[in-house]
């Protein structure tokens, strides 16, 4: 049985929603580590183990900083578990910023990688999701940086997401290979060559091609990568609320929201921000994922069953693979925590499409 480490501290609504959660998924079999303020938590099923730690860093300005003078801190905690072998994936529901933090610091980069990505499926009605990334973990990355994103993103879309053979693209400013910024196109011509061996590449997408599924797998650094989110987020948001809005216009509207409810229901189902469980930290010794804040249990829930499905996939085992064979890991040198290594991760994680 897999058991995932879980920080309850920092959720929105509080740590009794991550412990219902949490309740949900140990009644699929998953084994639960749960780290908050036990008073708080309140009663759970007996698959869960409740370990009490009330301080929490989730709100911290300086995430780095925080874990390291606060080893107490719940997240620190969770993280530590999971790297002492208690727990086999971590999940959050806190902020990025100190969930990567308290992760580089106890899990670790895992070996090979040069910096961690934040991917996000993105919901996609009637279809599989698109794994965007990176979404903020690293606002500037290197050539190598992304050429490993797409190995990595490639090897989670088959073993979490169940995708054969992911197709593999460069987010850009066209489609043609000539493209795009000077690491773009030297991006490109590496996955093109040997640097994309074992990938199925198919060059660049624009942006108004992400949701066309054109793509399963889409990279670009995280700075691009975070506003394309919040800019997709905030057009559907806005798209719901004027067909809510045009529909209670007049009675005529009114009669035709009615007949149109059930599809519109479904609609905002397809696109719920809870169904893939939240961002994944990929790139380290184990799997990792934050969930939103703002998720209720079944959000939680399902970030716990995913996180589990990576660790009983192996797809850190997978990832590795993958980049051994495209010589895309990093020379060997000291794996030691130093600032570049630190991702500049923003303050919530990113929240994909809202239907609120």
């Amino acid at each position: 049985m897999v058991t995932v480490a879980v920080d309850a501290g920092g959720a929105d609504l509080g740590p009794r929603e991550v412990a219902a959660g949490a309740s949900l998924a140990a009644a699929n079999g998953i084994g639960i580590l749960l780290f908050g303020p036990a008073r708080e938590i309140g009663p759970v099923s007996a698959e869960v183990e409740v370990v009490d730690a009330p301080l929490s860093i989730a709100k911290s300005a300086d995430p780095a900083l925080a874990v390291r003078s606060t080893p107490e801190a719940s997240i620190v905690q969770t993280a530590r578990a999971v790297a002492e072998g208690h727990a086999q994936a971590l999940v959050s529901a806190g902020s990025t910023g100190p969930a990567l933090a308290a992760a580089l610091f106890n899990v670790r980069r895992d070996r090979g990688i040069y910096r961690p990505a934040l991917a996000l499926p993105l919901p996609i009605p009637e279809e599989p999701p698109v794994l965007l990334l990176d979404v903020g973990a690293n606002v500037t990355c290197r050539p190598e940086h992304l050429v490993q994103f797409a190995h990595m993103g490639a090897a989670f879309a088959q073993a979490v997401i169940g995708l054969p053979s992911p197709r593999v693209a460069l987010l850009s400013n066209g489609e043609e290979p000539t493209k795009g910024t000077p690491d773009l196109l030297s991006v490109h011509e590496q996955l093109a060559g040997a640097g994309g061996k074992g990938l199925n590449f198919i060059g660049n997408i624009e942006g108004t091609q992400v949701t066309e599924r054109i793509a399963d797998v889409v990279v670009m650094d995280g700075f691009t990568g975070n506003v394309a989110l919040k800019l997709i987020e905030g057009v559907s948001s806005r798209t719901m609320r004027l067909i809510n809005d045009a529909s209670m216009s007049s009675w005529r509207s009114r009669l035709g929201g009615f007949l149109l409810r059930p599809a519109v229901q479904r609609l905002q189902d397809e696109i719920d921000p809870e169904g893939p469980g939240g961002a994944y930290m990929l790139g380290l010794r184990r799997v990792g994922v934050v969930a939103h804040g703002r998720f209720t249990r079944r959000g939680f829930a399902r970030a716990i069953e995913v996180a589990a499905r990576g660790a009983q996939n192996d797809v850190i085992e997978r990832t590795r693979a993958a980049l051994e064979e495209a010589g895309a890991l990093r020379p060997p040198r000291d794996l030691a925590i130093d600032d570049e290594d630190l991702p500049d991760a923003p303050s919530e994680p990113p929240a994909t499409v809202s239907n609120r």
